[in-house]
């Protein structure tokens, strides 16, 4: 081979190489760097806004921190029930936002006579990180919540509320083993597996710059070398095969984020105690706002059923 046909070569590969890295470091960038909600940021609703007014400016809210299991420092906003009560309400958000933004189903579940806890996942809010988990790590560190409540109160009896990437992380955890303590659990929006709703977000951009499946190659390896994980066990769908904790799967029928016949098949897949309520014409966790006296009525016969 000449020295111009390894120049051309080594050329080539030095493009390919550095092609790579720049499409590697921005799909790293979108898929696994946490974006902080800032008060510049529209919400969804009014609602939703006054339910993060509410949480910010409540006169007894706490900042409460623990330690995950590998040592970032968590942060919740803690609100005590206005009377004794054992029961707690523990409400998980989305990505693209912190713990306020759950602030309309912690107010709904407080004026109900309940604690509520509003944990900030890890690389969002107050909370030490600096990668989305999708569930992975960050059921851990809700088991580690969950695990707060008991230890301040042994009789205490919990639910888990979660929205989005909040209601995968739900599913989640309720795949693992849990204390007694865990009643029910409500699941709003939630995706059957991080890989599967990559590629269905990534089908739908107008820039499309490599085939979905080389593209979600590309992510896992990049999220696997730099966050420590692997997306592929992001998978609520098989968590729930190993649920024993009773399920409310909600979901709006027009969701353009998350496709709502992932609900139905997470619905399917559980073993646990189960129902399933659909939004009609409601975008992605819009069924509080959209329809909330269905909402709330579904939600308290479904803990009613659970006994909580």
């Amino acid at each position: 081979m000449g020295k111009k046909s390894r120049f051309f070569l080594l050329s080539l590969f030095s493009a390919i190489a550095g092609g790579g890295i720049l499409i590697g470091n921005n799909v790293y960038k979108m898929a696994a760097v946490p974006v902080q909600h800032t008060d510049d940021d529209k919400d969804s609703s009014p609602e939703v806004t006054k339910g993060r007014m509410w949480v910010r400016n409540h006169p007894d809210r706490r900042d409460i921190y623990i330690d995950s299991i590998d040592h970032l420092k968590l942060h919740a906003t803690y609100i005590p029930a206005q009377r004794d009560t054992h029961r707690y309400a523990l409400c998980i958000h989305g990505t693209y936002d912190y713990s306020e933004s759950v602030g309309i189903y912690a107010t709904h579940y407080h004026e109900a006579g309940m604690h509520v806890l509003l944990p900030d996942l890890r690389g969002f809010g107050r909370s030490e990180g600096k990668y989305v988990g999708y569930g992975v790590d960050d059921r851990f560190d809700i088991i580690e919540w969950i695990y707060w409540i008991i230890r301040r109160d042994p009789q205490a009896r919990i639910l888990l509320h979660g929205v989005s990437m909040g209601a995968a992380t739900t599913l989640m955890v309720t795949g693992e083993h849990l204390p007694e303590n865990v009643i029910a659990a409500v699941a709003d929006s939630a995706y059957t597996t991080a890989e599967e709703e990559f590629v269905d977000v990534y089908n739908r951009s107008e820039k499309k710059i490599l085939p979905a499946k080389l593209m979600v190659i590309l992510a896992r390896m990049e999220i696997l070398l730099r966050a420590g994980y692997d997306i592929r066990e992001a998978s609520p769908i098989e968590a729930v095969r190993n649920s024993k904790t009773p399920t409310l799967f909600v979901h709006g029928d027009d969701d353009h984020l998350i496709d709502p016949q992932m609900c139905q098949r997470l619905y399917d897949a559980a073993k646990c105690p189960k129902e399933y309520c659909t939004f009609l014409g409601a975008d992605h966790i819009e069924g509080v706002t959209a329809e909330p006296e269905k909402y709330w009525k579904k939600v308290e016969s479904f803990l009613e059923k659970a006994q909580f």
